[in-house]
């Protein structure tokens, strides 16, 4: 009884006739978890529920509670309109409006990946290399977004650029150096104690210790407590400034901004799925009209046809998928004539100067110039993705 219950609860989506085949799925998934022997969790009047009693109705993202990544994370999600609103900046809960049926969580992005595998959240913005560090291979933790092209930097391997190094410039040379053995073994500084191990076995330098440590470890190879360090680089000024350099295979990461979830969750608590189409559809949609410019212009032409085969003569000038045509109609001596055509074309930032240019030299006039803010396609690719790593 509690599972047919369940099942109509799921179904219950107004704004849908048809539930999507992966509401349906879903739906199966959660009316075998409420049946199974031992669940992980329960199904109580519609909701999930924890096994020690605690009831979550709404879901949860965590987002980044400092520093630069915690102000590009709100930067984008502004971008995409979806303010995060606060009530007091001391509290660590906020929400978005559009987004009735989500919490906010302000978090350090370490925990953000912990409470996505405890369940405590259920999706997360965080920077690739923290999901994959302290998520540690976890297969609870799906990648809904992997490019929200901000908090671009990558892990890597730092040593001296003096003494015994001075000559070492590639990962392999590093593992050739005789001076590393079991009792005088490669000492490594990093806060990545997961990702480093791994790297290291992987490169085939056997004899590596690694020393957990936080905060300015370009210290610790002039002070004599490590022989280089594994730490994120962004412009690598700071490397420099210190006597480090980075070597050629030491790089064990490229990290920027992803949109992560809790696969758990995705499936099976009510309203997560739908939260995050909106997210990604909006995403992708902003992340796709950065740097791109619509432009108008009147073109005069005895014909549509006539027009577009000017226009696609020109490589600039095709748009997205070809630039869209209209009659431009005026009163001309008691009668409706047409002796424009309206173009319309998409732009990247890169050639915006140049394709007006063009457009000026085949006739082109009155071209408007305005940047755009999303670009929905007919389909959103990840979104697809994210149904198929569900299993929908």
């Amino acid at each position: 009884m509690a599972a047919t219950l369940e099942l109509h609860s799921v179904l219950r989506l107004p704004s849908l006739p048809s539930p999507p085949r992966w509401a349906i799925h879903r739906a199966s998934i959660v009316c075998r978890a409420v049946s199974a022997a031992s669940p992980p969790i329960l199904v109580a009047d519609g909701e999930l529920e924890a096994l020690d009693g605690r009831e979550r109705t709404v879901a949860r993202i965590g987002l980044p509670s400092k520093g630069r990544m915690a102000e590009e994370t709100l930067e984008l999600l502004k971008a995409c309109q979806l303010t995060v609103k606060q009530a007091n900046p001391r509290q660590y809960v906020a929400y978005i409006p559009q987004l009735e049926n989500l919490e906010v969580w302000f978090q350090r992005p370490k925990d953000i990946v912990r409470k996505l595998k405890s369940g405590d959240l259920d999706l997360g913005i965080v920077g690739l290399d923290t999901v994959t560090e302290h998520g540690q291979g976890s297969e609870d933790l799906v990648l809904i977004h992997d490019e929200l092209d901000f908090g671009h930097c990558h892990l890597s391997i730092a040593i001296p650029q003096y003494g015994i190094f001075e000559n070492v410039n590639s990962i392999e040379e590093l593992a050739q150096m005789p001076h590393w053995t079991e009792e005088r073994p490669l000492r490594i500084a990093t806060g990545f104690s997961y990702l480093g191990p791994k790297f290291t076995a992987e490169k085939g330098l056997k004899h590596v210790i690694f020393s957990s440590a936080d905060g300015a470890l370009e210290a610790a190879p002039a002070m004599g407590i490590a022989d280089g360090i594994l730490d994120l680089v962004s412009s690598g000024t700071t490397l420099r400034e210190n006597d480090l350099k980075e070597i050629e295979g030491g790089v064990v990461l490229e990290s920027q901004g992803v949109l992560v979830g809790s696969k758990k969750a995705l499936i099976q608590r009510e309203g997560v799925l739908e939260s995050t189409h909106e997210i990604l559809e909006r995403l992708e949609a902003h992340l796709r009209a950065v740097g791109q410019f619509t432009v108008v212009a009147n073109m005069r032409g005895s014909s549509e046809q006539e027009v577009a085969e000017r226009i696609l003569g020109h490589a600039e000038l095709s748009g997205l998928q070809g630039p869209t045509i209209s009659p431009v109609y005026c009163e001309r001596d008691g009668k409706v004539v047409v002796d424009y055509y309206a173009i319309v074309i998409c732009v990247p930032r890169k050639a915006l100067y140049k394709s007006v240019q063009e457009l000026r030299a085949i006739s082109g006039s009155g071209v408007l110039v305005s940047e755009l803010t999303y670009i929905f396609e007919e389909d959103t690719p990840r979104w697809c993705k994210l149904l198929s790593k569900l299993g929908f």
